[in-house]
Parts: structure tokens; C-alpha cells; sequence
């Protein structure tokens, strides 16, 4: 800037911005925009004050305790002549008469969201203001874009709803007050984030992953439940509430939250499911994620991960042992985009913030795609199997012998997973939403989902992925001048049977990824897996034929191919392999002092099937041989023969040392070892 903008005053026009970022209702006393969407203050210049609207007028927009540019936590931009662009920071500026200039700024739509400075750049750095930026479901750039404006009244702005309780036949509705646009509520849900362990470990890189709404909603998950941080709510499912607050008597979230940051964010006693879910409903609205309380009933907790619930009876008919089905249980869900899923798997993600699952160490459970839940899509990110089986589990029965012999008796798989429930749009009624998350029980669709459910979920228990495999393995014994082996090893873990063709060759390869000629060459061979099944195609490799093609690096790639003939989908496998050499046996003779003769005894068996010519050993060593390296000529080494030598050598100075020893042949070469010697005076 040719001169210093002098500012007298800013009008950050709260109420107006406010109000064209629906964010009115959190009050006027502070500037809370949304993220992609333009705002304009006021600056009241001093008179005499002259701002000329051009490029070289600059701007910092900057968040959290470690802004940067790398991170997105900072942003530089210049003032534009024109007009300000959606797709970035940007700005533009009208100037007045009466000594003023409306200042336009837009945001990024991807910008993290938290509490941001707004900075004029003219050396010193003056301060224009603060203001809150939220996510934007108004915004078509941003990622929790919902295009429904009654969708967004009701899951963006609605400070009230309904959450569903009870059984089947009788489901009733609890009134909750969510109250994200209260005083003070906002404040602490900035908070929330700020208390989190991501936050305290690394609070740069946690700021910076604030602009995207499946971290955020991962925070949130960890951080309403008090399990393993400081986070808001703490569970109880004893039936004893002495010491703080049945569960049941909560009617509201802001209560809960501000009892937790006003008591220095100490867990507040007691919530369950709906509580947790309330307030995380709460804490996501506030923020500008979509959210709606979802409740399932007949809800299946699958302890060990096999999709399957499990009852045991005696023979009097006495439940003796179960897995837990929860007559009902509450989760929410958010609506984003899913960068990290395939197309199609973004819109309703299910969170669910009760401590009943650990994800990543950490307790917390989503967000899981509801599409990729109805799907049995289990190898999708986060948490699929263990809500596919909140919902979707079979139950199998079993009665118990006196004599300790287990039958199986009965079973459904229609008992889990039945009237998904939220409240309806604009209207206090409930909304089945089951068809979101399975298919109709019992339909064809229902079970094929199923059976690839369980077939994902065996895998994954076996720590293996979907799809056709192919890898490399190799024996230990690959000495140089032995013949041994090498395997293609297959699995199909897809569903059906599959028609492979398998290549499977070695060439010879340099240190430097140079490959030479091919030293062996299995057949072209076709075979049919079966589901799950496995094959191994194994190659030979002959000294006769890799000893011409290797370089003295003695480095073989190995190279499989697996051909889908179905599809025509090509999968390849690769592993570079060095060859073992011989060992050299070193045996030191003689006193190691100063000035005194030790002796070198060398020894290295030819482990090739064929003489060696022109071998040499070669004794390198700091004050050890005077500077330059001790050589002895051995000649010819017949096959499985020693080549040995005897090298002398004085020490000239007390102190560690190393010997490096190295044989050559015509055949063999840099074999290389080393031995360590402490000289004493």
C-alpha cells in the first residue's frame, strides 16, 4: 500500500450479517457468519484518510493458536476491483462520500470453521475484527450442503424436537429442547472442541482438519461422552443416581452444557442414549451441521463383532446368558459429502455418541454412511460393522444341557433393527426411516445384503480385505549358487467363483531399479478359486540360469500377475529379493596392543556349484595397515571348497577399531564384513 489506511471506528453490522447467515438468533452482540457466503462490515476512516479500492490493499483472515497458510488456518488475500469470488477468500470495497468504505469479505467454503481474526495487512497488522465462522448448509460448495429449505429449518434451525422411546407397539415421544441459538451455548461448543484430546495433542493440525464435518463429528462423538477425556456427559446404566441427575429427569441440552463448562468441564451425572444424543444434536446445529436424533428399536449390541446375537436357555426355559438387544437405542445423524467414500455414499451419516464402541482407541462410533449400512458395505469407513449390526444382526437361540451339550432351537432375523425412527420435517409426527437402513426383512435383497455383510465381516476378522489378493512369499534359504524356490500365492475373497490366469517370472535387477534379463519364467496358468479359496503357483530358480542374467548387486525382481477373466481386471504383485552371500569367517590372532603383530585368519566357502577364479581378500583398516588396504591372492577355489588367507597387520594407536574385510572372485563379488577390535596400550 502506498499509505497507511487510518481507521477511526468498524461497524461489524452484526445484526444484519447475522441475519443473512440465519445465525440471528444467536444475538447481536458479536459477528457468527457462515463459511462461503459474503459478509460486509463498515469502516469509519479518519478524515483526511484517502482508500484507493485496488490489489495492493491486503487482508488476513486467521484461526486457532498457530495460524498458517500450509494448514488453512491463515489466509491471505487482496482486495479485488470487481467483485469477490465464492471459491476462496476474497474481497471487494465501495467507498463513500462521508469518509467510509463497505468492506465485502467471502470466506472459503472449506475454510475450517472456529473464531477467526479479520486483519487489514499494511506492515503492522490492523485489526479489523472478530467473528465466528460455522459450517454452511446454504452454501453449494460446502460440504453439508442441503439444498431442502424446510430440511434446514428443521435440522439446522429448529431449537426443539421430538426424540422416540419405548417399545414396538408402544413408542412415545419425549419433547427435547436442543436450544443451540441460547446464549452462551455457542461459546461452549467451541469449547467442546478446544477440550478435546486431538486438540491438546496437536492443536494446529486439529484446527486445520475443523474444515472438514466427518472429523468434527468424530470429535464430537469422543467428546459428549466423558469416557477417556473431558468430555461432557457421563453414563449410567446402574439404576443408582445418588450423586447427580437420573437420567430420565433432563428435558433440555443447554442445561447439561453448561453445567459441564461452568463446573471446568467436568463430567456432568448421568446421561443414556437419548441424553447423549440430544446433545450432540445440539452441539452439531450449533455449529452448522445438519443433525436429526434417530432412535432404533430392537437394537442389537454384537460384542463380538460375527453380525450374530446369541440366546441361551437352561431346561427350564431360564435365559441363562445373551447378547444385549436394547429394547430402543438413539443415535443422530449429520448430513455432508463423503470425500472418502465412493459416489453415492454421502447425505445421512450415522454418529453415535454413547460409549459402547470403541473406534480407533478412542470412544466414539461414526460417522457411517447410512446408504453404506443398508448396503452391508462393512469395510467402509467408520464403524459400519458394528451399526449394520445394531440394525441389521440375526438372533439364534440355543438351550444348554444339564450335561453342558448345546442345540440350537430357534432364532430371527427380523427382530433387530425395527421402526427407525426421527421426527418428521415441520410436523410433530414420527418418520419411519427403516427403509434407509435395510432392505424389507426377508427379502431377497435383505439376505444378499446379508450374506455379504457376513462375508466382509469373517474377512475382517481374519484381517483381510475384499476382492482377489495376490502377494509374493519367498523362502529363507536364497543363497547365491542355490537352486530354491519362489510362490504367487492368490486368495479370491469375493463371493463368487472366479476364472484367474496367473504369470508368474523373475528378472535380474540393478541397485538402481535397472532390470536386466529374465531368469525365470513359470507357465501361463489358468485356475478357478472358489469363494474364499486360495492358490500358489511356485518358480524355480536355477543357478544355471539366474547366475547369467544378475549383476554383482545379486538382486532378482519377481514379478506375479493375476488376470480376472471374467472382468479383465489385471492385479500384480512384485518383490525384489537379494541373494544371501557366503559368510567370512574371521579369527583374530595375537595380543591387540600397540605395536604388537596380530594375525587375520580368513576363511570363505565357494557356495557355488562351479570353481572360482582369481579369488582375493582384501583387509581394510583406520591406523591399522598404514593407509592403504592388504591384499592376498588365493587363486582357484574348487566347488564347496575354503578359500583361507592369513593377513598380518600392527596397531599404531590404542582405541576402538574396525577391520573391514572384502572378497572377490570372477564370480563373486563385494563379499564384505567387518570385525571390531579394541587396542589396549
Amino acid at each position: 500500500m502506498d499509505k497507511v489506511v487510518e481507521i477511526e471506528r468498524i461497524n461489524l453490522a452484526c445484526e444484519e450479517n447475522n441475519t443473512d447467515h440465519h445465525t440471528l438468533l444467536n444475538g447481536v452482540d458479536r459477528l457468527i457468519v457462515r463459511r462461503g457466503q459474503p459478509f460486509t462490515i463498515t469502516l469509519h476512516l479518519k478524515p483526511g484518510t484517502h482508500f484507493q479500492n485496488g490489489a495492493d490493499i491486503n487482508f488476513i483472515a486467521e484461526t486457532g493458536p498457530i495460524p498458517s497458510v500450509e494448514a488453512q488456518t491463515k489466509a491471505k488475500f487482496s482486495l479485488s476491483r470487481f467483485f469477490f469470488s465464492r471459491s476462496c477468500w476474497s474481497a471487494t470495497a465501495e467507498t463513500a462520500s462521508d469518509g467510509t468504505v463497505s468492506l465485502t469479505v467471502c470466506s472459503h467454503p472449506n475454510a475450517p470453521v472456529g473464531v477467526y481474526k479479520l486483519i487489514l495487512d499494511q506492515g503492522e497488522g490492523v485489526g479489523l475484527g472478530d467473528f465466528v465462522l460455522l459450517f454452511n448448509p446454504w452454501c453449494k460448495k460446502d460440504s453439508v450442503y442441503l439444498a431442502s429449505e424446510a430440511e434446514r429449518e428443521e435440522y439446522v434451525l429448529s431449537q426443539d424436537g421430538l426424540i422416540y422411546r419405548g417399545i414396538p407397539k408402544r413408542i412415545t415421544a419425549l419433547p427435547w429442547s436442543f436450544g443451540q441459538f441460547e446464549s452462551g451455548i455457542l461459546d461452549i461448543c467451541l469449547q467442546i472442541l478446544n477440550e478435546s484430546p486431538k486438540y491438546i495433542s496437536d492443536a494446529a493440525l486439529d484446527c486445520s482438519e475443523r474444515r472438514n464435518p466427518v472429523y468434527v463429528t468424530r470429535v464430537l462423538g469422543a467428546m459428549i461422552n466423558s469416557r477417556g477425556d473431558k468430555g461432557v456427559l457421563e453414563g449410567n446404566w446402574s439404576g443408582n443416581y445418588e450423586d447427580g441427575v437420573k437420567p430420565t429427569v433432563w428435558k433440555d441440552s443447554c442445561s447439561i452444557l453448561r453445567q459441564w463448562s461452568n463446573s471446568g468441564c467436568e463430567a456432568v451425572r448421568y446421561g443414556q442414549c437419548w441424553v447423549f444424543a440430544a446433545v450432540a444434536c445440539t452441539v452439531s446445529r450449533a455449529l452448522g451441521i445438519p443433525c436429526r436424533v434417530v432412535t432404533n428399536f430392537g437394537s442389537a449390541h454384537d460384542s463380538n463383532g460375527d453380525l450374530i446375537m446369541e440366546r441361551f436357555y437352561n431346561e427350564s426355559d431360564e435365559n441363562i446368558a445373551d447378547d444385549s438387544i436394547w429394547n430402543f437405542h438413539v443415535w443422530v445423524e449429520n448430513w455432508m459429502t463423503r470425500s472418502d467414500l465412493a459416489l453415492g455414499y454421502e447425505g445421512w451419516q450415522a454418529s453415535d455418541p454413547t460409549p459402547q464402541h470403541m473406534s480407533d482407541g478412542v470412544h466414539c462410533c461414526g460417522p457411517s454412511s447410512v446408504r453404506a449400512i443398508k448396503e452391508g458395505e462393512l469395510t467402509f469407513q467408520y464403524d459400519i460393522p458394528f451399526l449394520y449390526a445394531e440394525v441389521n444382526a440375526d438372533v439364534v437361540e440355543y438351550i444348554k444341557l444339564r450335561d453342558g451339550r448345546v442345540f440350537k432351537i430357534g432364532g430371527s432375523t427380523a427382530e433387530v433393527g425395527k421402526y427407525i425412527s426421527t421426527k418428521a420435517v415441520g410436523r410433530d409426527e414420527r418418520e419411519d426411516i427403516t427403509h434407509n437402513y435395510k432392505y424389507p426383512e426377508g427379502s431377497e435383497e435383505e439376505r444378499k445384503v446379508f450374506e455379504k455383510a457376513n462375508h466382509h465381516n469373517r474377512l475382517a476378522q481374519a484381517g483381510e480385505e475384499p476382492g482377489l489378493h495376490i502377494k509374493i512369499r519367498v523362502t529363507p534359504d536364497m543363497q547365491i549358487g542355490s537352486d530354491f524356490d519362489v510362490y504367487a500365492e492368490f486368495k479370491n475373497n469375493t463371493m463368487v467363483t472366479k476364472c484367474c490366469r496367473v504369470m508368474f517370472y523373475a528378472q535380474a535387477v540393478s541397485y538402481n531399479g535397472k532390470l536386466g534379463e529374465t531368469c525365470g519364467l513359470g507357465e501361463f496358468t489358468e485356475m478357478n478359486l472358489a469363494s474364499t479359496e486360495g492358490g500358489k503357483v511356485t518358480l524355480r530358480l536355477e543357478y544355471a540360469e539366474y547366475s547369467k542374467a544378475i549383476t554383482q548387486d545379486r538382486m532378482i525382481k519377481l514379478m506375479a500377475l493375476l488376470i480376472d477373466a471374467e472382468t479383465r481386471d489385471f492385479y500384480r504383485a512384485k518383490k525384489t529379493i537379494l541373494l544371501d552371500s557366503p559368510e567370512i569367517i574371521v579369527n583374530i590372532l595375537g595380543v591387540p596392543k600397540v605395536g604388537q603383530i596380530l594375525v587375520a585368519d580368513l576363511a570363505l566357502q565357494n557356495p557355488l556349484p562351479e570353481p572360482l577364479e582369481n579369488c582375493v581378500f582384501t583387509i581394510h583398516g583406520a591406523n591399522l595397515t598404514d593407509g592403504k588396504p592388504i591384499t592376498h591372492e588365493v587363486g582357484t577355489v574348487g566347488t564347496k571348497e575354503f578359500a583361507t588367507a592369513k593377513v598380518e597387520f600392527t596397531t599404531k594407536l590404542p582405541g576402538q577399531r574396525k577391520i573391514l574385510i572384502d572378497f572377490t572372485s570372477d564370480k563373486l563379488h563385494n563379499i564384505e564384513t567387518y570385525e571390531n577390535l579394541v587396542i589396549y596400550e
